[in-house]
C-alpha cells in the first residue's frame, strides 16, 4: 500500500499549483500588454536618449515577463509535466496527429492529453520565451551592429507568438463550449 504524502508535500504541492494558475494569468496579461502597446515602442538599434513611456516600459515589462516565463516553463516541465507541453520532445507525435485527424472529423482535442493542445500550449509559451530571450539580446547588444539582427528575431519570435497565442485562445475557447454543451 502507497505511504499517504506528508501534510507538508501535500501543502507545497497545493501552493505550485496556486503559484502555476497565477503564473499563467500574470503571464498572458504581460504578453496581452507587451503586444497591445507595441505599436508606440519607438527604438531600432538601441533605446532612445529620451524614452517614451511606453518604450520604456515595454523594456521594464518585457524583462518581467520574460522571467515569469521561465518561472512558467519550470511549473510545465516538472513532475512529468513537459510530456503533455512538450509531446515532440519524448517523440510523441502519435497523439498529435490522432488529434489532427479528430478534428477533420468534428472532434475536440482533450485538453489534458499530450496531444495538440498540449503541444500548443509548449509552442505558445516557446515562442514567448523566444520574443524574451531576443528582446533582451536586443537590448543586451544596443547600439551595435548585432542589435538590429537581434531586433528582426524579435520581430520574428513575436510574430509565431501572436499567432500560437490565437491558436491557444482558439482551442481554450473550443474546451469551454465543449464543456457547455455537455
Amino acid at each position: 500500500m502507497p505511504a499517504e504524502p506528508e501534510a507538508g508535500t501535500t501543502r507545497m504541492r497545493d501552493f505550485l499549483r496556486a503559484l502555476a494558475e497565477k503564473l499563467h494569468l500574470l503571464v498572458a496579461v504581460l504578453a496581452v500588454w507587451l503586444v497591445a502597446t507595441s505599436p508606440w515602442v519607438s527604438m531600432l538599434g538601441k533605446m532612445p536618449r529620451e524614452p517614451g513611456f511606453f518604450t520604456l516600459a515595454h523594456a521594464y515589462v518585457g524583462l518581467a515577463a520574460l522571467l515569469l516565463a521561465l518561472a512558467y516553463l519550470f511549473d510545465c516541465v516538472r513532475d512529468g509535466a513537459w510530456r503533455l507541453n512538450f509531446p515532440w520532445a519524448s517523440g510523441e507525435v502519435h497523439s498529435v496527429v490522432e488529434d489532427l485527424r479528430g478534428i477533420f472529423r468534428g472532434r475536440v482535442p482533450a485538453a489534458e492529453s499530450g496531444g495538440l493542445f498540449g503541444a500548443l500550449s509548449g509552442l505558445t509559451l516557446v515562442a514567448f520565451l523566444a520574443a524574451g530571450i531576443t528582446g533582451a539580446a536586443w537590448s543586451w547588444t544596443e547600439g551595435t551592429a548585432a542589435a538590429l539582427d537581434w531586433r528582426g528575431a524579435h520581430l520574428v519570435a513575436v510574430r509565431a507568438f501572436i499567432a500560437l497565442a490565437i491558436l491557444h485562445i482558439v482551442a481554450v475557447a473550443l474546451h469551454l463550449l465543449d464543456f457547455v454543451r455537455y
